[in-house]
């Protein structure tokens, strides 16, 4: 897949139709992939460059602060250079400006495409608990199965907390452990009942089922919005 660099409309020779067309050609790929229903990690990449896009045009004295953390500090410090650059240039900081308003357009309106496919796929899932939740459902075991396939892949989870800008964000890890053939006598409390004989590391973990009647890519797409809608299901029970 086609990429840019986390500084990308900085680097190099700064000339508007160069970037727009290096953007575009960027931005084709992305929608490619979205038209197979394929958001990850496309969603979250073109999220990251929209965000420093707005970063670097707001005030250079929030660049540090802003920019995720992979921004190597020569990168942030050639930024830096460059915004004081276009303070003093004003042809610099009008092109500049030309191409990181257009790309924040053009990356916003991708973002929006892949936005409406995200919520479209999270509106098809239903999640419910299989048999009893524990009081502690911080960890445990979730059933994903799409489409009409008898195959339910399981996973374990954990959650945990992180903090960002004094804000209290909710985490999940996951590994698969196997996938198992459901049908009437093999239903999900037996699979339950299965799997906490084979596994014994968590006593009374919490299970949930995550179902869509729709097939969608696994990896790139119902995995990652089925982890992101068990954090707000769980969250929200526990409210």
């Amino acid at each position: 897949m086609k990429t840019l660099s986390e500084t990308w409309f900085a680097d190099g020779y700064i000339d508007f139709e160069l970037k727009k067309y290096t953007l575009l050609a960027y931005l084709q790929e992305i929608h490619r992939q979205f038209d197979q229903n394929k958001l990850y990690p496309q969603l979250a990449d073109i999220i990251f460059h929209y965000n420093n896009l707005v970063a670097f045009r707001e005030n250079k004295k929030y660049l540090q602060e802003q920019f995720p953390k992979k921004l190597s500090g020569i990168q942030l410090q050639r930024l830096q250079i460059l915004f004081e650059q276009m303070i003093e240039d004003d042809e610099l900081m009008q092109e500049l400006e030309a191409i990181i308003n257009y790309a924040a357009n053009e990356i916003k309106q991708t973002i929006s495409n892949g936005t409406e496919i995200y919520e479209f796929v999270e509106d098809k899932l239903v999640i419910f608990p299989v048999g009893l939740v524990p009081l502690d459902s911080q960890e445990g075991y979730f059933f994903l199965s799409s489409g009409v396939a008898s195959d339910t892949r399981v996973y374990q989870y954990r959650l945990s907390f992180f903090e960002k800008h004094d804000e209290k964000y909710r985490s999940i890890r996951t590994e698969f452990i196997d996938t198992w053939s459901r049908n009437l006598v093999n239903t999900y409390e037996n699979i339950k009942a299965e799997l906490l004989r084979l596994k014994k590391a968590i006593p009374n973990p919490a299970v949930y089922s995550i179902e869509t009647d729709l097939k969608f890519p696994l990896d790139e797409t119902l995995l990652p919005i089925a982890k992101r809608s068990l954090v707000r299901y769980i969250s929200n029970k526990a409210a």
